[in-house]
């Protein structure tokens, strides 16, 4: 699995995104403030793997906080959960993570628990969020993959793999779990301009998998699908609204317009 984020006893190890695909290094943050930064340099993106690394974060400013009682680090805690939010103000799982421990953490105090015991817990529900995150997208994966067709061509636009979720990916996941059953899939990534995620990002982890990956172009999608190369296309979507609409990368419209 790609290890895109991870705790350590030394603080949350990140494989620096910014390097790749033509260095695999990382990085470790041992405060939430380095947290922060890796938030807003983007050695880490990707919304559901920007809100679990703000939910370590706060478990960081917790563990290391100076405060000696409750009341003491509630001031603290607040300062800690703005600091975060304030790095990606497009990406809702931020937002969803720390409002979560938000709650955890007025449930603990009405509870009347202790300073050792709020860290334990806030420490212990980052983990479950980081459970939780793969094994959504292993759900997700699943239920994709049957939709692909049993060999083809797949176009992606952006990465919405394991890079930007905790390990095992949305979008890629689906190709991911299809590459599983059995499914001979050859991958066309865009580029993905300007940042050129699918260039650097959703190229490189796919071939960690060993599926086949062709990149190309943005603007050669039309071409390969006249060709007869492409027999589905799987998206990222930073927002889906309950009628179905989805926003997501820049490009992402004219691909739709072309399938």
């Amino acid at each position: 699995m790609i290890p895109t984020l991870a705790w350590t006893p030394q603080g949350v190890r990140f494989i620096d995104q910014t390097r790749l695909p033509l260095e695999e290094s990382y990085v470790v943050a041992s405060t939430y403030e380095q947290v922060a930064d890796v938030i807003v340099t983007m050695v880490v993106r990707g919304a559901p793997a920007i809100g679990v690394s703000a939910a370590y974060g706060i478990a960081l400013g917790a563990l290391h906080t100076q405060a000696t009682t409750v009341a003491e680090f509630a001031p603290e805690f607040e300062r800690i959960c703005a600091r975060l939010a304030s790095t990606r103000p497009t990406a809702v799982n931020l937002f969803w993570a720390i409002d979560r421990m938000k709650q955890l953490f007025a449930a603990l105090l009405a509870s009347g628990a202790t300073l050792p015991q709020i860290k334990e817990k806030i420490l212990a529900e980052a983990h479950l969020m980081y459970d939780e995150d793969i094994a959504a997208c292993k759900a997700m994966g699943a239920f994709g993959a049957a939709l692909l067709p049993a060999e083809g061509g797949v176009l992606t636009h952006c990465n919405a793999g394991a890079l930007a979720t905790c390990g095992y990916g949305t979008a890629l996941g689906v190709i991911r779990s299809a590459v599983e059953q059995g499914k001979r899939i050859h991958v066309y990534a865009d580029e993905t301009r300007p940042f050129l995620q699918g260039a650097r990002l959703t190229a490189w982890e796919l071939m960690q998998d060993n599926i086949p990956t062709t990149v190309i172009c943005d603007n050669m999608a039309a071409s390969i699908m006249r060709d007869g190369r492409i027999q589905a296309v799987v998206v990222g979507a930073d927002r889906i609204a309950a009628n179905g609409d989805t926003a997501n990368k820049i490009g992402t419209y004219n691909v739709a317009i072309l399938a």
